[in-house]
């Protein structure tokens, strides 16, 4: 792990969603969910393997609309409350990939509504920036455009919020 603040080498992103905390995280946990929403626009899960539970892992690829295949990646659950946060691992399954740790967080406040906080910590500001180069935060922010797609429809399911 670098020595540089982690300051210099986090991503924070975060979006309102009308929606309860136990759905926007319910969403996170099933593989069935994830896959509609996980990714930028025109690169959907091709590969989704989740074990939910603290120390189970997750492989995930994505797949252009094109057919080209993206690298696999994956890691481990490191804390998972319920409702209210999941903290994994991801790298690249190349070896001597680096890595990443993100940590999402489910707010909810007195309306209903749901602050998600997607906050990743990169091993190095290099990799932070590389990452952000290639489209690391309008890709995380697709994925979140088709999250809340999904959610409204849990709401709709549930009849109403």
């Amino acid at each position: 792990m670098s020595d540089e603040p982690q300051s210099v080498r986090e991503i924070f992103i975060t979006r309102l969603i009308d929606a309860p905390a136990h759905l926007v995280f319910a969403a996170h946990a099933d593989p069935v969910h994830v896959k509609r929403w996980f990714g930028p626009v025109g690169w959907p899960l091709t590969k989704c393997e989740m074990d939910f539970r603290v120390g189970g892992r997750f492989r995930f690829q994505m797949t252009s609309d094109e057919g080209e295949p993206g690298p696999p990646f994956g890691g481990t659950y490191l804390e998972i409350v319920p409702h209210r946060r999941i903290r994994y691992d991801n790298s690249f399954e190349e070896p001597g990939s680096p890595v990443m740790v993100t940590t999402i967080s489910f707010d909810e406040d007195a309306e209903g509504r749901t602050l998600l906080t997607h906050h990743t910590v990169f091993e190095s500001k290099a990799m932070r920036d590389d990452y952000l180069g290639q489209g690391f935060e309008e890709g995380t922010n697709s994925g979140l455009d088709q999250l809340e797609e999904v959610v409204a429809e849990l709401v709709a399911e549930m009849g109403g919020g």
